[in-house]
């Protein structure tokens, strides 16, 4: 049996931002509206923020080519959902957002190497 080599720094980013593109083109048709793309502050990243009109939907994207480390929606553990819990707190303070009904969403992604990426969207994942 074969061993596959990790890919590079480069090779990871652009899978992730052609995720991140599919994630949020996926947004779009489900008719929501993405506020926010890769959002930053000190303390971390949001991958994407979209509203349906009276939800504020914050979207962990995953991106992976192979299954050696699992479905890419394993990697939001508790510790990770906390994390994005706080960001989009500062998220929500920086554009000064004081109550709306939140979600948090997973959209998981096998992009394999060679065929089409197959997307997974866990509504309320976490």
């Amino acid at each position: 049996m074969g061993t596959q080599a990790r890919p590079s720094y480069e090779q990871r980013q652009r899978l992730g931002r052609r995720g991140e593109e599919l994630a949020a083109a996926h947004l779009d048709k489900l008719g929501m509206t993405v506020l926010s793309r890769n959002w930053r502050c000190r303390e971390g990243e949001l991958d994407l923020v979209a509203t349906d009109g009276r939800t504020l939907i914050v979207c962990e994207v995953k991106t992976r080519s192979g299954a050696a480390y699992g479905h890419p929606a394993d990697s939001v553990d508790a510790e990770k959902s906390a994390r994005i819990r706080r960001l989009t707190s500062r998220w929500l303070e920086h554009y000064r957002v004081r109550w709306c009904p939140l979600r948090f969403d997973v959209i998981a992604i096998h992009w394999p190497p060679t065929g089409a990426p197959q997307l997974t969207h866990i509504p309320g994942a976490f």
